[in-house]
């Protein structure tokens, strides 16, 4: 256990006997599916027979939002009511698989499953159309999937693909190597195998979550996230500092995009061989960036949850960033991603995490409770408290903040309790 006269690591004056999980309170642990990803090694006919699998699967989703449309112009031409969920699509998959020889030679389970995704999608778009969301903020209605700007996805469920000799068979006679990083805890209810945008296969098997409990330490941790700093903690040893990965490759990214500018092709012509050259060349960038960043906040995530019992974390949304200037800054330090990341390992350890509201968390003194008149303007970088005269680095203010909020009052570096000071 670290020193607890540290105000990231102070003594818990309560700690229940098992914490759990609450949307600006605490998030429940335990329970629910994870997915495992595994890169897949596949023959050429392996290939041929799945991109054969989707071509079907792309047909039936686009007779699905024709259908869809069908029944939305036919409803307000005559102020019918007619329905078009998932019962309806399978009556129209069955009869399509009845008259199509073609449609038949493939698996009905990956059919049927993409029917559930259409439903889900389009359920989602009426239900924001009903609730009058702005129109920024709706899931649109599902749209057709063209055949060269659509990447394969394919869901099966149980009984469509089974695990043997430590190889992935799915239905229609298709065999896939799994690239094995780990062993699977439970045995998969579902899996998904996809392509990504350079080519390379996976699968992605839901699995059954159990608590992986951790030893008690008896240290609390609040956390504020940033733009100069990712994420500023209660304890210096837990910063997490701006990696700057997309920075670092943007040169060679602009290059990239400046070769694609050059031999983009004119609308209705197909693509070069140097434009697809230099198209897969930013995505293969693109991915690297996204693992570093992946990478990195899950270590720091673990490193976090691992020494902590509870954390106080800032219920941070940085999408209004996008339209500010440090908005490419803001979507390098990947904030969004390292929040995620710290939610889900605490979930899978049952720690507990509390999401603080970040209103006037700058405005507010973590010694005394007072706030001040006026918001602190972004360049001035230390917050003073008009009431007690405490000075501190602003973050690091906002951070013990996030733990008063969370009624995990820390101690002060003397062990005596912020009430009695």
């Amino acid at each position: 256990m670290r020193n607890p006269s540290e105000i990231g690591c102070s003594q818990l004056s309560v700690l229940p006997d098992r914490l759990c999980f609450v949307t600006s309170g605490a998030l429940t642990a335990g329970g629910g599916h994870a997915r495992h990803t595994f890169r897949l090694r596949l023959s050429s006919s392996a290939v041929r027979a799945l991109e054969a699998e989707w071509a079907r699967c792309r047909w039936v989703w686009n007779e699905s939002v024709a259908k869809s449309k069908a029944v939305h112009l036919h409803n307000k031409a005559t102020g019918e009511k007619t329905t078009c969920g998932p019962a309806q699509l399978d009556k129209m998959l069955t009869a399509a698989r009845t008259a199509n020889a073609w449609l038949r030679e493939g698996s009905s389970v990956v059919q049927q499953q993409l029917i559930r995704d259409f439903a889900k999608s389009r359920a989602k778009a009426l239900k924001d159309i009903k609730a009058q969301l702005p129109i920024r903020q709706r899931a649109g209605m599902p749209k057709y999937k063209k055949k060269h700007q659509v990447d394969p996805s394919l869901n099966y469920t149980q009984r469509g693909f089974r695990v043997k000799d430590d190889r992935l068979h799915l239905a229609g006679g298709i065999a896939a190597t799994v690239v094995w990083s780990r062993e699977l805890p439970e045995p998969p209810s579902s899996v998904r195998v996809y392509r990504d945008s350079l080519g390379h296969w996976y699968a992605s098997f839901v699995v059954a979550t159990s608590t992986q409990a951790l030893v008690e330490t008896g240290c609390v941790i609040g956390i504020d996230w940033g733009v100069k700093e990712t994420a500023t903690t209660t304890s210096d040893d837990y910063d997490l500092p701006h990696p700057e990965h997309g920075h670092k490759a943007a040169q060679r990214l602009a290059r990239y995009q400046r070769m694609m500018a050059r031999r983009k092709p004119k609308k209705g012509q197909p693509c070069s061989n140097g434009y697809k050259v230099a198209k897969k060349q930013a995505a293969k960038l693109h991915k690297k960036v996204a693992r570093q960043r992946q990478d990195t906040a899950r270590k720091w995530a673990k490193r976090v949850v691992r020494d902590h019992d509870a954390l106080a974390a800032e219920d941070f949304r940085p999408k209004f960033l996008a339209k500010s200037t440090m908005a490419r800054k803001a979507a390098d330090a990947a904030i969004g991603a390292t929040k995620s990341a710290l939610v889900e390992m605490a979930r899978k350890h049952g720690r507990a995490v509390h999401l603080v509201n970040p209103a006037h968390t700058t405005m507010d003194c973590a010694h005394c409770d007072a706030r001040a008149k006026h918001r602190l303007p972004l360049s001035e970088r230390t917050y003073t408290c008009t009431a007690c005269g405490t000075v501190s680095p602003r973050d690091k203010n906002s951070a013990r903040v996030m733990l008063v909020r969370a009624g995990l009052n820390p101690a002060s570096a003397d062990l005596v309790s912020p009430a009695t000071c």
